[in-house]
């Protein structure tokens, strides 16, 4: 069975989105969606779906394994190094994210990406939990 592994992205979805929150006093917009506003403190946010494609501003590789706890799959001698980015989701949010392209030289300032859905581990139950990353646009078709 796959499992999100948290309520910030629609799944199941063949178009996947994340689920941000926007302020109907200020318009701040936020991700992950926040039940209070962090701009003028209002509790009046609601839900919004983010745009699925944005551009990548900045990004670097995670070139060692994270620290304990981490729940991922790729720790001690499985470690991969994985590429992290800033995108930015039309005139909207700034998101960082995983990204599905680990090596820099397949990756720009201003390039555009797509969110999809990934796995992430599996748990103990033999679940497949999955966390979302964007991946380069190239004609028109995100590549992995």
């Amino acid at each position: 069975m796959q499992k999100a592994i948290a309520d910030v992205f629609t799944w199941p979805s063949e178009a996947p989105q994340l689920i941000g929150s926007r302020c109907d006093d200020c318009g701040a917009t936020t991700f992950p969606a926040e039940e209070r506003c962090p701009r003028c403190g209002t509790a009046t946010m609601t839900e919004l779906l983010l745009p699925r494609r944005g551009t990548l501003v900045s990004f670097t590789t995670q070139g060692f394994p994270p620290i304990v706890p981490y729940a991922g799959d790729a720790t001690g001698e499985r470690f991969e190094p994985f590429g992290v980015g800033l995108v930015q989701l039309d005139d909207v949010v700034r998101v960082e994210a995983r990204l599905t392209e680990s090596d820099p030289a397949k990756l720009d300032f201003g390039m555009e990406v797509e969110l999809q859905v990934v796995p992430f581990y599996t748990d103990e139950a033999g679940d497949e939990i999955l966390t979302f990353a964007f991946a380069p646009v190239t004609d028109g078709a995100p590549s992995n």
